[in-house]
């Protein structure tokens, strides 16, 4: 009877031994949501390849701790309504952590489902100011749009020489928010706002608006808005003999803005996330790995995707596991060097980090300078 208890009891560890080593060998499941379909299926695909390569490249390496890595990957469409239902099938499928490169608008639908089950949520592309603030599992990789635009305020003052300005918003959360910042530095850079306007994204004729801005006469516009309003619009203003500095932010990064705007884009300045002309290793080997996968240059939304998978699987090695809880507290003290710079949190976990200034010449984004000033760039801490 003893050998036989025995026996069963080492059976049971046995069986316990072997699923131990199966859930050691099983892939760690990272969750990704974007618009992949819709009118954020450029952007939503740009920063799927870029999560792709950082995994595929992860794996090659012997992934964490010799587990290799998943992706999950689901379609929001761009679309809130959706993006509760992608939260939900993704908590579903056993993610250990989610990387959005949704909008804002989806990630603001999803964040408080992941959030609720207690889920490492790290936004690559929303600016949102809501998501940080929903709680201690949101993460954000790219900068608030009130930070870029006084990083802006400085380059256009110090590198661009200009001082009286107009501005142009594209009514959006991230393009108001870009403006609010430019104003709130503009008196410290010495700048005068000449004049404001506003624009809807659908917007793709300016003529009303650019004889009106040609009145003005600034020394230079800050823009805000997309390649697929930048490029008409710089166009239009250029045909319209509107010789103004034109600075934009990173959204018109794609390399669609300057086939859009032709020869009209050469000049153009923008505050990006990604340093063109930086020999840096890891930089000049995600550029190569993207163009090879893709076929097109990488732009900002595959920048920052790239960086928040970076940052994340940072800190599943510092953690040693894959329990979201142990990964949450890595995320907070990860420090690392990405493509878009080294990379910190603070204390309501949005991103510290650099701005470097790209400008079109010859028909490409070029190295244009840096914006490297930490009281200036800090991001909301609560």
């Amino acid at each position: 009877m003893l050998n036989k208890s025995l026996r069963w009891a080492a059976g049971l560890v046995l069986a316990a031994g072997l699923a131990s080593g199966a859930w050691a060998q099983a892939p760690i499941k990272i969750g990704f949501h974007a618009g992949l379909t819709g009118p954020a299926a450029a952007d939503g695909n740009a920063a799927l390849a870029a999560a792709r390569v950082a995994i595929e490249q992860a794996n090659a390496q012997g992934g964490i701790a010799g587990r290799k890595l998943a992706l999950v990957v689901e379609d929001d469409q761009g679309k809130p309504e959706h993006a509760a239902q992608v939260a939900n099938r993704l908590i579903g499928e056993g993610v250990r952590a989610v990387i959005s490169a949704a909008y804002s608008a989806p990630a603001r639908a999803a964040a408080p489902v992941f959030q609720k089950a207690q889920l490492p949520y790290v936004v690559a592309v929303s600016s949102a100011p809501e998501i940080t603030r929903g709680g201690n599992y949101m993460f954000r990789v790219t900068s608030v749009g009130e930070v870029q635009g006084r990083a802006a305020a400085k380059a256009m003052s110090e590198l661009l020489h200009k001082k009286r300005v107009v501005l142009l918003t594209v009514k959006t959360d991230f393009g108001k928010a870009l403006v609010a910042g430019f104003k709130e530095a503009a008196p410290r850079f010495g700048l005068e706002i000449v004049k404001e306007y506003e624009y809807a994204p659908t917007d793709r004729q300016f003529g009303p608006l650019i004889a009106s801005i040609k009145a003005d006469n600034p020394q230079a516009i800050y823009a805000t808005g997309f390649y697929f309003t930048g490029g008409p619009l710089v166009s239009q203003l250029r045909s319209a003999g509107v010789t103004a500095d034109i600075m934009g932010a990173e959204s018109l990064s794609p390399q669609q803005f300057i086939d859009i705007a032709g020869p009209a884009a050469e000049g153009t300045v923008i505050t990006n996330v990604i340093d063109w002309g930086s020999q840096d290793p890891a930089i000049v080997d995600f550029l190569g790995r993207y163009k090879a996968a893709t076929g097109t240059p990488a732009a900002a939304v595959a920048a920052t995707t790239h960086a928040a998978t970076t940052v994340l699987l940072a800190a599943l090695r510092n953690a040693k596991s894959d329990e979201p809880a142990r990964i949450r507290a890595a995320l907070e003290t990860t420090e690392v060097m990405t493509v878009m710079g080294r990379v910190s949190f603070n204390k309501l976990r949005e991103v510290k980090k650099n701005f470097p200034l790209s400008i079109v010449r010859n028909g490409k984004w070029q190295r244009f300078g840096v914006i490297d000033d930490a009281g200036l760039l800090a991001p909301p801490e609560q």
